[in-house]
């Protein structure tokens, strides 16, 4: 099974509006800015703990290298990277007719977490599994668990 997320408001959020993971230490937290939502690291650790494997899907420009080594700084070790010049290279790949912001199923994502509705709309008109988080949760790690166990059942 492949779990992908999506970074900006879905994992990288503002401290304003949610609560976040411990700021990286010192020199590390002037390079990688980015606050994590609280439990992002337990879910992953989950999930990898659980033989699932676990990649970013982000629109985002961010180097593959500077999410890998983000991640890594939290004990993450991701199985894969899509950023948004792989996603144009990969699913755009010189079409005229617009695709989706995502599309997980070009990759054999079983899930993908986004916190964008028109992913999610995309996913029911593609055929492929979105589940989405928005405002500050305590119990969001509790439903991905979830969502991941009724994946997995259907998929056996």
């Amino acid at each position: 099974m492949i779990v992908s997320f999506d970074l900006d408001d879905t994992l990288f959020v503002s401290e304003k509006n949610f609560q976040t993971e411990s700021p990286l230490k010192f020199p590390l937290n002037m390079i990688y800015k980015e606050r994590l939502r609280l439990g992002t690291v337990e879910l992953m650790k989950y999930i990898q703990g659980h033989d699932i494997k676990l990649w970013i899907y982000t629109t985002s420009y961010r180097s593959e290298r500077y999410i890998r080594e983000l991640f890594k700084c939290y004990g993450i070790k991701l199985d894969n990277v899509i950023n948004g010049a792989k996603h144009a290279e990969d699913v755009q790949a010189g079409r005229a007719e617009g695709m989706p912001s995502k599309y997980p199923s070009k990759y054999r994502i079983d899930l993908h977490i986004d916190d964008d509705i028109s992913v999610y709309q995309n996913g029911q008109i593609y055929g492929f599994n979105v589940f989405i988080v928005g405002e500050q949760d305590n119990e969001w790690t509790q439903k991905i668990i979830n969502e991941i166990e009724r994946i997995k059942k259907k998929i056996k």
